[in-house]
């Protein structure tokens, strides 16, 4: 399973109207597991419907295309409540919610802060953040190594 798996998933997940948000590889080399999450292009909530067409789908492009042996798993699932945030895109649509974000231009490397807006294009987005003291933080989306939506209970 090398790297032209990624290429034939985005492409069928394309033809399909879904995003690709995470993919993982993992499981042994004997039973290799791909575990694919996936969003809807229409902000609505993926839905186990989604997970088994999409499963489907992407079963015979992998098995046709030979990329995958015979005892492999494939999981297919929504991106959960702690949706990575890897593309400009993504800060884009989640602009007024709250990430929890690593990068070194926020005190302590790591904060849980709100994304206010996102400027710039062609690989020079920043991102607008609010911090939990209320300050607002310019961070160019290069500069980010990792960021999550953030999830909170409500009690």
């Amino acid at each position: 399973m090398g790297e032209a798996i990624e290429p034939i998933v985005t492409q069928e997940l394309d033809r399909l109207g879904f995003d690709l948000v995470e993919l993982r590889r993992g499981g042994s080399r004997s039973r290799p597991v791909l575990d694919i999450r996936i969003d809807r292009r229409d902000e609505s909530k993926v839905t186990i419907d989604d997970c088994a067409r999409v499963s489907r789908a992407l079963e015979a492009r992998l098995e046709s295309a030979a990329l995958v042996g015979e005892q492999y798993v494939l999981e297919v699932s929504s991106p959960g409540v702690d949706r990575p945030l890897r593309h400009a895109a993504d800060w884009r649509r989640f602009v007024g919610q709250r990430a929890t974000v690593t990068s070194g231009l926020l005190a302590g490397g790591k904060q849980e802060v709100e994304i206010v807006a996102v400027t710039g294009e062609d690989g020079a987005e920043v991102a607008l953040v609010r911090d939990p003291k209320g300050r607002e933080v310019h961070v160019p989306l290069r500069e980010v190594s990792q960021a999550r939506l953030a999830f909170n209970w409500k009690r």
